[in-house]
């Protein structure tokens, strides 16, 4: 023990291991310092050790598109396509969707809040993300019930979806009730759904109970025109509603109001593959996702006491 024969060295540590150390890490010190403490720290930051699970969801936020899409395209290119989970905030184009459902086949969790996806480009998608578990649109304006069809038909094994919209942006709908019909229609084995803010009617929640029979939390906070029957409800013991009355505070995560980047910023190809690049250019391209970051001089603060104000958060805080 006292000679140290007992203890191994940090750099003799399996990939998988350091994968499991490195992921607690933030990310910029994993793509960035990591690297260039050892070789074998670098390898196993190359590799998919450290990349089964990306979450990038607070990183996007705010960035500029074509940097998301370039980082995105870079962390699962080191994956080697085997990604169990991903999250990202913002997602913009067509080209980012199909990146990801060509590349990462074998995703469990996809949260995708806040992103330009539509109608048609799930469509095409769908298909293949058949293996998707956990599910986030939310915030997602362009979309509707012919993409939660889509996706009920092929990911059969969906077991949550979370699809929160803010009460701005469905204040010129008149109703998503075709939303909470295609996901009742579609989607049997959810056992936690979280709509708040949805248009929907009684109705068509109602449909949903009675189709989606393992539901164990049913979000409809904001759904003011859900009136659920206290009997009706008590058939479904194992069930718990939160909802439609909002008792709880807000995150304020606000995103069109504090971004300087317009969604409708055009897609930037990414010409590198991952592993290829020399050390001084992946130096400077990894230096180039971080430099539109505002000093905190330069960060605009949005304080909220009332909760029915117009600009307060977009993103409500998850269901217990």
């Amino acid at each position: 023990m006292e000679d140290g024969r007992d203890f191994r060295r940090w750099d003799e540590l399996i990939p998988d291991t350091l994968g499991l150390i490195f992921k607690n890490l933030p990310l910029r010190e994993v793509l960035t310092v990591i690297p260039r403490v050892c070789k074998s720290w670098g390898r196993a930051v190359m590799g998919p050790y450290c990349w089964l699970e990306i979450d990038i969801d607070e990183w996007s936020r705010n960035r500029k598109p074509e940097i998301v899409d370039r980082m995105l395209q870079l962390l699962i290119g080191r994956s080697c396509g085997s990604p169990r989970k991903l999250c990202v905030s913002g997602l913009s184009g067509d080209e980012s969707t199909l990146f990801i459902a060509n590349h990462a086949k074998s995703l469990q969790t996809l949260r995708l809040p806040r992103s330009e996806i539509n109608d048609s480009i799930v469509e095409k998608v769908a298909g293949m993300l058949s293996t998707i578990t956990v599910l986030d649109l939310s915030y997602c304006i362009n979309i509707g019930a012919q993409a939660l069809e889509e996706i009920g038909r092929h990911c059969k094994f969906l077991t949550s979806l979370r699809r929160i919209m803010h009460p701005l942006e469905v204040i010129n709908k008149l109703s998503q009730d075709d939303e909470a019909l295609a996901i009742g229609k579609t989607m049997p084995l959810l056992k936690q759904l979280e709509i708040a803010y949805l248009l929907v009617s009684t109705a068509s929640v109602i449909e949903i109970l009675k189709n989606c029979k393992q539901l164990e939390l049913l979000d409809i906070r904001g759904c003011w025109n859900v009136n659920l029957d206290e009997k009706f409800v008590k058939k479904f013991p194992e069930l718990k509603v939160v909802g439609p009355v909002v008792v709880d505070c807000y995150d304020m995560n606000g995103w069109d109001n504090c971004s300087d980047y317009s969604s409708s910023s055009g897609y930037l190809a990414w010409d590198f593959v991952a592993g290829d690049m020399d050390d001084d250019y992946a130096d400077e391209m990894l230096d180039d996702f971080w430099e539109d970051e505002h000093p905190m001089e330069d960060v605009e603060m949005w304080f909220y006491d009332d909760v029915n104000a117009v600009d307060e958060g977009y993103d409500w805080p998850q269901s217990p």
